[in-house]
């Protein structure tokens, strides 16, 4: 539902103000509920302990940052941020560059059933991780990796079948003529990847790029199955073991939450014209 559906030229201007008006009083109802979690939990961060469980629920008229003072010093924050620094940053970049190189094959490259093979990657697609779950642990136990950052970082270089899929479709919207020429003109295909496709593609290698960073940044399940060692854990991970020791310090956890927050706002907010353009029907289309 949208504003321009509603409001119709030839109406009045009374009723076209009213109808205005609706709509954002609605818009802004729907905005309140959803980030009201997200603000309650900004308010607590800076909420001294005596007045963090008052009820009605009122707001601190001390602030303070004792509570991100405990979250930087009660549990090893630092080390769990480097973390999943270290596992967001490779885990994008393997990402961007499997789906992106088999993209290119699946949607520019013409070879021998190659329609029927990426049917067959997007059926992937179709089985829960709870499916592969057992036997991707009993590998990366028999390769020596439990506790280590690899089992998180190394099956983003093997490719995803969502991130393929969205790739080709936009790498099958550019121009045939100009991948030709590049042809004509001598360059290898390697080179028409990375000279040309992959400039071209910014919008789309920029959505990738963020959803598999913050796909990574908010893993719990992945680093609940491998890691161990507290100084293996990631965020997602360290909070959850932050509760189960502190379970009664709620302000220090909601300033956790928010430094946990702050990177993948601030990446969303520069890469968010990258992003809406990226997810535009015109690179959707065959």
């Amino acid at each position: 539902m949208s504003e321009g559906s509603l409001i119709h030229k030839n109406d009045p201007p009374l009723v076209r103000a009213g109808k205005a008006l609706l709509i954002y009083v609605v818009l802004g109802l729907g905005a309140f509920v959803v980030l009201g979690p997200f603000l309650w939990m900004l308010i607590s961060s800076f909420t001294p302990d005596v007045e963090l469980m008052r009820s009605p629920p009122q707001l601190p008229s001390n602030p303070t940052l004792e509570q991100y003072e405990k979250a930087l010093t009660q549990i090893p924050y630092l080390t769990y941020l480097c973390n999943s620094v270290i596992v967001a940053v490779l885990v994008t970049v393997g990402t961007v560059l499997s789906s992106s190189l088999g993209a290119y094959a699946f949607g520019i490259l013409r070879w021998p059933d190659r329609d029927w093979l990426f049917i067959a990657i997007l059926g992937t697609m179709m089985l829960p991780f709870q499916v592969t779950m057992t036997p991707l642990f009993l590998m990366f136990r028999w390769l020596g990796w439990i506790d280590t950052l690899l089992p998180l970082i190394v099956p983003a270089y093997f490719g995803s079948a969502f991130n393929i899929f969205l790739l080709r479709q936009f790498f099958k919207g550019l121009p045939r003529d100009l991948l030709d020429a590049a042809r004509v003109d001598g360059c290898s295909e390697w080179r028409i990847y990375w000279r040309i496709v992959m400039p071209l593609s910014g919008a789309a290698v920029a959505t990738v790029s963020l959803l598999s960073f913050l796909g990574a940044w908010n893993d719990f399940q992945g680093p609940l199955i491998y890691i161990v060692s507290e100084s293996k854990k990631t965020l997602a991970l360290g909070l959850y073991s932050f509760v189960a020791v502190k379970a009664t310090e709620w302000g220090a956890l909601m300033a956790a939450a928010v430094m946990m927050m702050i990177p993948a706002i601030v990446l969303f907010v520069l890469a968010e014209k990258y992003f809406v353009a990226g997810i535009q029907l015109e690179g959707l289309k065959e």
